[in-house]
């Protein structure tokens, strides 16, 4: 399975436990690497295997969870491109879908999400994420995006999720210190 999938599927079959052991098998020490940060913040015991390069994970839940992570409730997040770091583009469009869709299975999701410059794309119509988008939307996450961004773009009429914003709100909320820039 690729990356977030191991975390994202482990994390869904714990949340559907009460208590018990839970044993997942991943053939690299990344994603290993990423199940043991997933069970500490979750406050669950863990231990690790190795046998013929397949790493087996062992979860231990004992009745509810002590989640270890900061509520970002709070928080609002900036994407200024439809891809995600610098490098390669096309693996910037693969980490930009990876970032939302482990996003939307968070439990701790931010209050809103702006989108500008060629990050507006990412909510219209052919967006690889949007799928993502419309999930973190229903589940209360607001959409916004520059008006002046999808008009340079020619893609104001092709807006799928969310809703048009202006800068002035933008800097609003940047002004405020709860903007994390993506």
């Amino acid at each position: 399975m690729a990356c977030p999938q191991p975390v994202v599927e482990t994390k869904r079959k714990l949340e559907a436990m009460s208590q018990g052991i839970l044993e997942v098998y991943v053939d690299n020490e990344t994603a290993k690497n990423n199940l043991l940060k997933l069970a500490a913040s979750l406050g669950l015991e863990t231990g690790v295997k190795e046998e013929d390069n397949i790493f087996t994970v062992t979860f231990l839940k004992e009745g509810e969870e002590k989640s270890a992570q900061i509520s970002a409730k709070e928080k609002n997040l900036l994407l200024t491109a439809d891809t995600l770091g610098q490098g390669d583009p096309e693996l910037g469009k693969i980490l930009m879908k990876s970032f939302f869709y482990a996003l939307a299975e968070s439990n701790h999701l931010p209050q809103s999400i702006y989108f500008i410059n060629s990050g507006v794309k990412l909510v219209c119509s052919g967006s690889p994420v949007l799928d993502s988008l419309i999930r973190l939307q229903k589940r209360g996450v607001q959409l916004f995006a520059c008006g002046l961004c999808l008009d340079y773009y020619k893609l104001k009429d092709h807006l799928q999720v969310g809703e048009v914003t202006n800068m002035y709100a933008i800097v609003a909320k940047l002004t405020e210190g709860n903007l994390i820039g993506i």
